[in-house]
């Protein structure tokens, strides 16, 4: 089954629709689906509930999505590198629900196996546990954590065959694989379609039974803060 679509655009006709969740990949600007969130901004829905590690930086990544003030509420674990974030928020224009970043991989990644939910002691005593369901086990107190299930799922991989069976470049691989597993649907954007077959079985990190539409496009391979060393004089 060919699961390739001609563009973004194309990818995600029909998915789209005011109010929904989103599970992103990435982590930083590191494996970002940007095809597909720029295709997500033309296509102007609003009241988005974002689940992703962070928000992107301003102009980029997520961030442009919070320029035009199409997410409501992000479920995220790093919210730095963005000053709009930060405004958004801190004026109460923003929801925000912090999660530990273990905690919201597996969030995700319960919610792709069908658990409705999981007890951790992470964040215990803190803010992240207020208003959670609290249970002792062996004398240790826990909160339950709910799993996710998005409405679609967006990631970007390194390689896919026509199938979606995906292959993760390094530390692209990081939110991308939970995040895929939790949405109904899952839309792909990859560097590279190689013909079927001919990616090795051991190194596929997501099969394509979790993807269901693909696109392949440029991309562009951002450094959140980029620190060099002074040109020494002669």
């Amino acid at each position: 089954m060919n699961k390739t679509y001609g563009s973004a655009k194309e990818a995600l006709d029909g998915l789209l629709f005011d109010g929904m969740l989103i599970a992103a990949g990435g982590f930083g600007l590191c494996g970002i689906p940007e095809l597909l969130i720029a295709a997500i901004r033309e296509a102007g829905t609003k009241n988005l509930t974002v689940a992703s590690n962070n928000a992107g930086v301003d102009g980029f990544g997520l961030g442009v999505l919070l320029e035009t003030r199409q997410v409501k509420k992000m479920i995220s674990s790093y919210v730095g590198e963005n000053a709009e974030f930060m405004r958004q928020y801190l004026s109460g224009e923003l929801e925000l629900e912090f999660n530990p970043q273990g905690t919201l991989a597996e969030r995700m990644r319960a919610g792709g196996a069908g658990i409705p939910g999981f007890f951790t002691a992470t964040g215990v005593g803190t803010v992240i546990a207020e208003g959670k369901e609290h249970h002792d086990f062996d004398g240790k107190t826990y909160i339950l954590e709910r799993g996710i299930v998005a409405d679609v799922s967006i990631v970007k991989a390194w390689k896919a065959d026509p199938s979606g069976n995906l292959v993760f470049r390094k530390t692209a691989r990081n939110f991308n694989v939970p995040a895929a597993t939790c949405g109904k649907v899952c839309v792909a954007e990859v560097e590279e379609i190689v013909p079927l077959g001919s990616l090795d079985p051991d190194a596929i990190h997501l099969p394509g039974i979790y993807v269901h539409r693909l696109i392949k496009g440029p991309h562009e391979k951002r450094i959140e803060q980029r620190t060099v060393r002074k040109k020494e004089t002669a």
